[in-house]
Formats: C-alpha cells, structure tokens, sequence
C-alpha cells in the first residue's frame, strides 16, 4: 500500500487529470508546475490538445527549455534561433521536439481527429500560461511602435487582437520553406527507433543530446513494462526524473536517505517525479501493459542500478554489508538487470 515513512517528505504524485483546464475554441491546456506539485522544482509539465486547424500561437519561453512528445495525432512546428536560422518540422505519434530556450516557435494541430502532446520544461517554476506570446507583445506595445516596425499603417492593424490569443485557427497551410535551416534539427522519431532496452519484462526508448543533439538540457524516453515488472532500483546521480502515465498503474518507492522513503501509487494521467540521487523503482501493479513517458532535466543519462552495483563489488564486501551469508551472495545477478521481468 502506498505510504511514506517520514511526514515531513513532499508528495511524489500529482493528478494532472484533476487540474482546471484552460480551454479555448480550438484547444485546451493544463500544467503541473512547482506551484501545483511544490517537489518539482526542476521540472514542469504541460497537457495540450488542439483540435485540427489550431494553432497555439508564435512564442517563446523566457525561462526553460521545452520537450514535446506527440501522445496522438499529428503537428507542424516552426521555430527561430538567435542567428536567424529557421525550421518547419512535422510530427506523428511518438514523435519528440525539442526548442532551446528563448526561441520562438508554434505549434499547429493537423489531424482530423486533434492531437494531443505533452509539454515538458527543465524549469519548474515554468508557466506556460505566462510565456512571451506574440500577440500580447504587440498588444502591450504602442501601435505607432509596432506600426513602424512592421512597415505598416496604424490603419492596416486596426484587426490585430488586443490581448493574447494562446490559441487560435491557423489561417493556411505554410507551405515549405527550406533555406537558412538549422544546422541542428529540432525533431527526433524517438518511437520508430530500435528500443534502447528491450527484456521480456518491458522495453524502454530513450533520447539525450547523444541521439538528439540539440536536446542539450533534457533527456527524454517512453518507459514500457509488462504487468509484474519492474524497472529495477537504481538512481540518477546528475538529473531529476518526471514521469506522466500514459497507460496502466504503477508503484513507485523513492528513498530520500536517512530513514526517509515513501511509495506511492500511480495511474494514467497522473504525474510522479523522483529527485537527483534518490533510489526508486517502478514497478507495473497493474493488468495491462504500462506506458510511461520519462524525462530528465539533463542532456546527459546517468544510472546506477542496484543489481550493477552489487555485482561490480567483491562478494565478500556485499556479504559483510548486507549481513548475508556467502552461498546466497552468489545468487545475485552478475550484471545489471534494468528491467525485471514479473513472468513467474
């Protein structure tokens, strides 16, 4: 049963399913930054659907960097770096972007059916309903200012809006537009890869700035496990992991060092985030398979498992420590195990 064995831990576990929505005419949005979930301090998440055509508007994040992975459905996005530099990218399911920070983008729903992604930000402190929206920027800014700018009469903007939009209809395909691109793509098929862990308990899928260059601050995967698996005990000793439940439910122990641990319980749409350096496991409680998308506020992955750990001490080290007599230190795993599979 879920518990935690010191009153004075945070809470590991947060409802996105029971967050007020932000909801406009062609989309919807909720978030689960530090002020929601107080232990996520380094990372803050967003829900967001638009509905075909619906465009959250040009903008760019002042204070984090932004992960996207595409849940369902389809997206283009377009984004400008600080030399002027451009790219349109396209996006289907299990697809996965990824916009330094401060560079201005949109993101554009194409599927007949609407598409949903998750938003993930290496700041918790991050809001994405106060980022620097175009459309607020101009409408805070004189009109002789902005008509100057854009070599315009004041007349000729008399329909601009008056405060933000966040989200509105996209007027027209944008067509291509090749030149002056990135030298660094922004997109990365992150589900059409070969699983980077493949067991007979789960697989798991990961990309950092190895696989994805340009994902300098963040390391993203999608975490699969079978019912009765576990993804076994180990720690990150250089991020801190959040996780969103796509599918099935978990248990999650995460041990906070002296005396101090808690386990928790988790389903779809819920939201757990484990410290840098804190021991966990993920374990599947469920009946069917677990989807989970994992994300970390470093470019770089790090793990120490349990089992790898153990094994690459002298026996006699592990025995004297764990008080276990020699015949059954020689039954533990000689290698890391990663995923553990629940088959009996």
């Amino acid at each position: 049963m879920p518990s935690n064995s010191d009153n004075t831990l945070p809470e590991f576990k947060f409802n996105l399913n029971n967050q007020s929505v932000r909801e406009l005419p062609y989309g919807w949005a909720k978030q689960a930054t530090v002020i929601d979930f107080p232990v996520s301090k380094n990372i803050a998440g967003v829900l967001m659907y638009l509905k075909p055509g619906g465009l959250r508007e040009l903008h760019w994040h002042a204070n984090a960097a932004e992960w996207g992975y595409v849940i369902s459905g389809n997206v283009r996005t377009t984004i400008v770096d600080p030399e002027g530099r451009f790219e349109y990218n396209e996006f289907k399911e299990g697809d996965i972007w990824y916009f330094p920070r401060g560079h201005g983008h949109s993101i554009e729903g194409l599927s007949p059916e609407g598409t949903t992604f998750m938003l993930v930000f290496d700041n918790g402190s991050f809001s994405e309903f106060a980022t620097f929206s175009l459309t607020d920027w101009l409408s805070q800014t004189p009109k002789e200012i902005v008509a100057k700018n854009l070599g315009l009469s004041q007349e000729e903007l008399n329909s601009l809006p008056d405060k933000e939009v966040y989200i509105v209809p996209a007027s027209e395909n944008i067509g291509d537009k090749s030149e002056n691109s990135s030298p660094l793509t922004h997109k990365y098929e992150l589900m059409s890869q070969s699983p980077t862990h493949d067991h007979d308990g789960g697989k798991l899928w990961i990309s950092s700035s190895v696989e994805f260059p340009i994902s300098e601050t963040i390391t993203g995967a999608i975490l699969q496990l079978n019912p009765g698996s576990l993804r076994e005990l180990h720690w990150h000793p250089n991020a801190d992991e959040w996780i969103y439940i796509l599918s099935g439910k978990i248990r999650l122990t995460v041990f906070a060092s002296s005396a101090k641990s808690s386990v928790v319980e988790l389903e779809k749409g819920e939201v757990g985030y484990t410290p840098m350096g804190y021991g966990h496991s993920i374990e599947n409680i469920g009946e069917e398979v677990c989807k989970i998308i994992v994300v970390f506020n470093s470019g770089v992955y790090e793990e120490i498992s349990l089992t790898s750990w153990l094994s690459s001490n002298p026996e006699s080290i592990v025995s004297g420590n764990l008080n276990l007599p020699p015949e059954i230190v020689k039954k533990l795993p000689k290698k890391e195990k990663f995923i553990i599979s629940g088959k009996k």
